[in-house]
């Protein structure tokens, strides 16, 4: 009975230490936040790791938020994103098993069964992480749906009523 107390108050705390979601930045200290890195002129890769409690379509977006930033930064227009990958890891948690069994010692003898099973991981969190390579272009973006308008991913973080990046 102890040692169910015991798991359970772990699992408790690990939920409790879980974090909300990180704020927009380049990743730090804590290795949520973006990372980007020119492969040639106008091709960048970048990737975004988001925290725990981070939706995973939060953690693209903030990823494709990035490529618009760098795009503006070096005098393009817009972007096209040439390959995309999400990842997610599960951290955290309480793993609970049981198990029985029986055995023998010495002189003592006696069957050996045993039973064993995991109901999964308790408080744990799923983690996403985006990775991108985009490629980016000057003047009008192409019409054909894979290009996205730096300045309007940019306005779509943006408060209209402060005028503040979200």
């Amino acid at each position: 009975m102890k040692v169910l107390t015991i798991i359970s108050m772990v699992a408790l705390l690990a939920a409790c230490a879980a974090t909300g979601p990180a704020q927009y930045g380049p990743s730090g200290a804590s290795n949520f936040g973006y990372s980007s890195t020119k492969i040639e002129v106008d091709r960048y890769r970048i990737v975004y790791r988001g925290s725990g409690g981070m939706p995973p379509e939060m953690v693209e977006d903030y990823a494709l938020r990035r490529a618009a930033e760098l795009a503006l930064a070096n005098g393009y227009d817009w972007f096209r994103v040439a390959s995309r990958d999400m990842a997610r890891e599960q951290r955290g948690g309480v793993s609970i098993g049981a198990g029985f069994g029986s055995g023998s010692y010495g002189r003592h003898g006696g069957g050996s069964v045993g039973v064993g099973g995991n109901v999964g991981r308790v408080g744990a969190q799923d983690y996403f992480t985006a990775r991108m390579e985009v490629i980016m272009g000057e003047g009008e973006a192409p019409d054909d749906g894979g290009a996205y308008d730096a300045l309007s991913v940019i306005d779509r973080f943006v408060d209209p009523g402060t005028g503040i990046a979200q």
